[in-house]
């Protein structure tokens, strides 16, 4: 075992605008009887020590799912950094990791692999990926953090920078490639919605 599951928090990243969703609250959409962030985060739990999610609407909705609720510090959505500076910020073990409301389906090995990269490369963080077309794809919101980037990412954040990808290539990343690519298939709209429920 590389980094134990206790010394890992878990957060659920719901604090999106759901534009492309008509500007519906995505992780409270319904997913099968339930809503996609308690999907996420039934799924995340066993694979972490604590758990929390973030959102910025109808927090009593996700109050009920049982975890501690962080809104976004900054105003206006800033995209899905604000939450990870969310989960850097309240976190109390030397790791996070971050996963979408909008991905029921993500690998019930993702913490174990992401963490055993992170291990085994000596890395400040760790990416999952998957490979399409014979291209490698990065899932940067599936991602495993030192909670020591919490200093960076404020700074990166202060400069006007919104850019998840432009602020992890300033660091240490190592790339996990998970060949079941459709793990990570999310609903971006109401129709890829229905698709993840056939």
């Amino acid at each position: 075992m590389t980094i134990p599951p206790d010394d890992i928090t878990g957060i659920v990243l719901a604090g999106g605008r759901g534009s492309r969703m008509g500007g519906v609250d995505k992780g409270l959409q319904n997913h099968r009887g339930v809503p996609l962030a308690l999907h996420a985060l039934l799924r995340l739990q066993p694979q972490v020590g604590q758990t929390m999610l973030n959102a910025n609407r109808n927090l009593a909705a996700y109050e009920s799912m049982g975890v501690p609720v962080w809104p976004d510090t900054e105003g206006d959505f800033p995209g899905p950094l604000a939450g990870v500076l969310v989960g850097l910020e309240r976190c109390e073990t030397p790791y996070l990791v971050t996963v979408p409301c909008d991905t029921p389906n993500f690998p019930l090995d993702l913490v174990q692999r992401l963490a055993d990269a992170l291990h085994a490369e000596d890395a400040d963080l760790a990416m999952a990926a998957t490979r399409e077309h014979g291209a490698i794809n990065r899932q940067p919101v599936f991602c495993l953090l030192k909670a020591t980037l919490l200093e960076s990412l404020i700074d990166y954040l202060k400069r006007g920078e919104r850019k998840i990808d432009r602020w992890t290539a300033q660091h240490r990343v190592a790339t996990v490639v998970f060949d079941d690519a459709a793990a990570f298939d999310n609903a971006n709209t109401l129709e890829e919605l229905q698709r993840l429920q056939r």
